[in-house]
């Protein structure tokens, strides 16, 4: 099918085209893109108004499947990211079983081509089964196409072991994604550690339990040399500390959740489980740091931790309930909400911290880019809608979110994967 993207507002971070014109996609490949392209099309998509830009590629989302797929499944996480105007996603390897061998990247990757209307790459695991103990298949998992490895949901305290899995990540030209947190020191919190903590009377994570792991890692990929790319970064510190790797050369990234730019951990008035996420929300003062950061380029990507549970396990006290909340359908909002809109960053950052720098780190050389011969995954955002976020309208099964009833401005019109429309004006299609 051709289809032709009329009067939209193209931004690209590849040419830094930034301007109003038209895009032709055909046979799954954005095919022109000009100023009134006169060419026929099986179909037009009106995108007066809107932004046009690459499909956002999500680095860190968990899926939930195998084994846990009454929170979430490549499908319906599949569609909630298209909702969300993402168009790939990195599933991280905290299944059941565990996602630590070629076989079980290869029947992942298989699955989600089937029901799955966004890309799916899976993550492999760091560790056996993530117990930390013994390497798992790293090279058969980067032949497998997995792109990074993490122990996301987790960090492998065995400074030696993980030393070993980045030389292992290196030789087979993949990325290490890093859960920092020490693990000895996090003594049963719950969320930050602040006056907050104490009036709710839960016991809190102080800032060092991720410092302390994000300063080792970094020290490792210098050494080892693997890129490095350090997920929902919460601290002031920590932007510092890849301030500092950046300087001195090193490849090391960043990630900043939405939620951690957007709330803090004043935003806790009482005992509510949806605002409980692992790194926790921090304090104003971090908050900021990570705005600066994203502005001043340091952090390079902005990804959601999508994690979906159950609503009996996310009512429960927050000592009780499972940490994360979910993300794919509210990130895109919430970055031009508080981010563009204010001026921190803009138009052309959000594309290209939610898609452009994604894809330069998975190595992804035909995404994150509207102009020629790039893969035909594109996002039409509607920057004029003002709506407050409804969770019972979510696609994905989690409906865990600190943002419910939350007025943002900005929406997504239409999601195209692979040059099909898989969604367009609130609702999915048959698509992909």
């Amino acid at each position: 099918m051709t289809i032709l993207i009329q009067n939209g507002h193209v931004v690209d971070p590849l040419t830094k085209r930034d301007e109003v014109c038209d895009v032709l996609v055909a046979d799954g490949k954005i095919r022109k893109v000009g100023v009134s392209l006169q060419d026929e099309a099986d179909r037009i998509l009106d995108a007066s108004g809107c932004y046009v830009m690459p499909g956002f590629i999500d680095l860190h989302v968990h899926f939930r499947d195998p084994g846990l797929t009454y929170k979430e499944t490549l499908e319906t996480g599949g569609k909630a990211a298209v909702r969300g105007g993402v168009t790939t996603v990195c599933a991280m390897p905290n299944t059941r079983p565990v996602i630590d061998s070629g076989e079980k990247v290869e029947d992942v990757h298989k699955r989600a081509r089937e029901v799955s209307p966004a890309h799916v790459i899976q993550i492999g695991a760091v560790t056996m089964g993530q117990s930390g103990k013994e390497l798992a298949d790293i090279a058969g998992m980067a032949k497998a196409g997995c792109h990074a490895i993490s122990e996301d949901g987790k960090s492998v305290m065995n400074a030696s072991l993980y030393r070993k899995g980045m030389k292992e990540a290196k030789k087979n030209g993949v990325s290490v994604f890093a859960h920092c947190e020490d693990i000895t020191m996090v003594e049963g919190g719950v969320m930050n550690a602040d006056e907050n903590a104490k009036r709710l009377g839960l016991p809190g994570i102080t800032n060092s339990v991720e410092d302390v792991i994000a300063a080792r890692d970094i020290l490792l990929a210098k050494e080892t040399g693997v890129r490095l790319h350090l997920c929902h970064c919460s601290t002031a510190d920590s932007v510092e500390m890849i301030r500092l790797a950046k300087e001195e050369g090193l490849p090391v990234t960043g990630e900043v959740c939405p939620h951690h730019f957007t709330l803090s951990a004043d935003d806790i008035r009482e005992d509510d489980a949806n605002f409980k996420m692992n790194p926790p929300l921090r304090s104003r003062e971090d908050v900021d740091a990570l705005r600066k950061g994203l502005k001043d380029g340091v952090m390079d990507v902005i990804a959601t931790d999508h994690a979906p549970h159950g609503e009996e396990e996310k009512s429960q006290s927050m000592m009780d309930a499972p940490f994360g909340i979910v993300g794919l359908e509210t990130s895109a909002a919430l970055t031009y909400t508080e981010l563009v809109k204010t001026g921190i960053l803009s138009i052309m950052d959000m594309a290209e911290k939610m898609s452009y720098n994604p894809a330069k780190i998975l190595g992804l050389a035909k995404k994150g880019s509207v102009s020629e011969e790039m893969d035909a995954d594109l996002v039409v955002f509607d920057p004029k809608r003002v709506y407050r976020i409804d969770k019972n309208t979510f696609l994905s099964k989690g409906k865990n979110t600190p943002f419910d009833g939350r007025e943002v401005t900005g929406d997504v019109k239409y999601t195209l994967v692979d040059g099909e429309v898989v969604y367009e004006n609130q609702a999915l299609t048959g698509g992909k």
